[in-house]
């Protein structure tokens, strides 16, 4: 007799469900584990003996044989416990076998019996759903598994012990609720920045239109203090963007207390950051910051001191929003579709260009130090603005009489005008100006006469690619949202052309 639970594997952020099967029969005592395990999985064999014991049962002196079908998939991760340790209880006849078979479980035994939360709950739980069936997990992870459906049945143990007694109708494990992360309160606002309206202005348009964009200034300018205050203004995750992010979450075995909020990623990576750290990978392909920022905010600070591989892996999940991570054996693909926010100064003293100042290696030093940067990089970042030093008598000046609150609203307006438009349609999966598909630019942003012929000169003395020319098309749709206009006009365009010409320098040098 085999007897069989259903767990799952991970590719990206999707379970695959994997059938393990268990046989026990006459011959040496052997605990055989098969089906392409890797040494987490493989080291489960004295993990599940000690919490066998533990819990009052022991491993018959017979031959056990464990296989994790497919066999060709392989399996990685310390989830793979309880499923073997439930599969072996069945098969021993000290649980029912025939409930196990409407549940998909996963979780990591302790040396004492007891069941330690782990990665993936969410996206087990989304695919225990889709099979329909329920879901055995770890306590700590329940309610971060209540969050995939209302109707799922979850079984959330604190130990071996208790899910057996579940089973056997001794003891009832009540079903987990979802929990919610409070928003914080203290995030930083827009009014304690003095002075720098160009910045605060493109900062805006930026939010409004989730447009990628790139601060340049000497040090002490504000710029990463302007960044930090790009979440007071961005809106709530939509309810499906939250789903997306909260998978990958899961899989990285960030929801504290499993714990799920509307505050939209950001994430600030260190510049002495590796390429598998930034878009993904390592041993097991796990997520990088760049999915991690999925469906928020990339902020890469000092961008010239980043790698300038690393920074040229972003290329293609800026253009796809999506990072693919190839390995010989296996595919896996995370989403990360983010907004691009850096700062960097413009030359490695960083005073270049300031009145009075006079670099000793002249204009080799900024050149060299922009040209660390590619071109198609910089192509790909639509709001480029610079932001100059502050003055002592800006800091005299009073606390600013607009903060985050006002500014919030106005990108809330604008974001609600793209979100009626792309479902009007038929496009809900597109929400802002800057995901918008190339083939519909023409018609969504299509200038007036005035703003035509602005264009075209433009496009000639800017000498703009294709991509820039849609993307100079996008914010100043994203510019005639946060003005309500029902058409991009020529003082739009002039102010979307602005923000681009700001970095023509940078992608000279480059």
């Amino acid at each position: 007799m085999v007897a069989r639970v259903t767990t799952v594997a991970f590719q990206g952020i999707e379970a695959v469900p994997v059938d393990v099967q268990v046989q026990i029969t006459a011959g040496n005592p052997v605990f055989a584990l098969v089906g392409l395990p890797d040494k987490t999985v493989g080291e489960s064999r004295e993990r599940i003996r000690a919490a066998l014991f533990a819990s009052g049962l022991a491993l018959p002196q017979r031959r056990i044989t464990v296989n994790l079908a497919p066999a060709d998939l392989p399996k990685e991760g310390s989830h793979y416990d309880l499923p073997i340790a439930l599969a072996i209880l069945a098969a021993i006849g000290a649980i029912p076998g025939d409930q196990l078979a409407d549940h998909v479980a996963l979780g990591e035994l302790g040396l004492d019996g007891t069941i330690a939360p782990v990665a993936g709950v969410l996206p087990a739980a989304i695919g225990a759903s889709a099979l329909g069936k329920g879901l055995i997990c770890p306590a700590e992870s329940g309610s971060e598994a209540a969050w995939a459906s209302p109707d799922l049945a979850i079984v959330a143990g604190r130990s071996l012990t208790q899910l057996a007694n579940h089973f056997k109708g001794t003891q009832v494990v009540a079903r987990p609720t979802p929990k919610v992360r409070e928003a914080a309160s203290d995030l930083p606002d827009l009014a304690d920045v003095k002075g720098q309206e160009t910045a605060k202005r493109a900062l805006e348009v930026a939010a409004a239109g989730g447009h990628n964009l790139l601060m340049v200034g000497p040090p002490g300018s504000g710029k990463s203090m302007l960044a930090s205050r790009l979440p007071s203004i961005l809106p709530p995750l939509e309810p499906r963007e939250l789903l997306e992010v909260s998978m990958i979450a899961s899989i990285a075995g960030q929801l504290a207390d499993g714990r799920l909020t509307d505050r939209r990623p950001f994430r600030s990576p260190h510049h002495s950051a590796s390429m598998a750290a930034l878009v993904g990978g390592g041993l097991k392909a796990r997520p990088g910051e760049v999915s991690l920022a999925h469906n928020g905010v990339l902020f890469l600070d000092e961008l010239p001191e980043f790698h300038p591989q690393v920074l040229d892996s972003l290329r293609q999940p800026l253009e796809t929003g999506e990072v693919v991570i190839a390995r010989a054996n296996h595919r896996v693909s995370y989403p990360a579709r983010i907004q691009l926010v850096a700062a960097m100064n413009p030359c490695r003293c960083g005073h270049a260009g300031e009145p009075g100042h006079t670099c000793r290696r002249g204009a080799r030093c900024a050149e060299d130090y922009q040209a660390r940067l590619s071109g198609p990089l910089i192509d790909r970042i639509d709001l480029r603005v610079e932001v100059a030093a502050v003055s002592a008598a800006d800091l005299i000046l009073p606390a600013p009489r607009e903060g985050s609150r006002e500014v919030a609203a106005r990108v809330a307006r604008a974001r609600a005008i793209q979100t009626a438009r792309f479902r009007a349609l038929g496009l809900d999966r597109i929400l802002t100006n800057a995901d918008m598909p190339a083939a519909l630019v023409e018609e969504v942003a299509a200038p007036d006469a005035g703003g035509r012929k602005l264009l075209s000169d433009a496009a000639d003395s800017l000498r703009l690619s294709a991509r820039a020319y849609h993307r100079v098309l996008k914010v100043a749709r994203t510019l005639a949202d946060l003005d309500e206009a029902p058409r991009v006009g020529r003082l739009h365009l002039a102010e979307a052309l602005s923000h681009r010409r700001a970095g023509e320098q940078l992608a000279g040098a480059a």
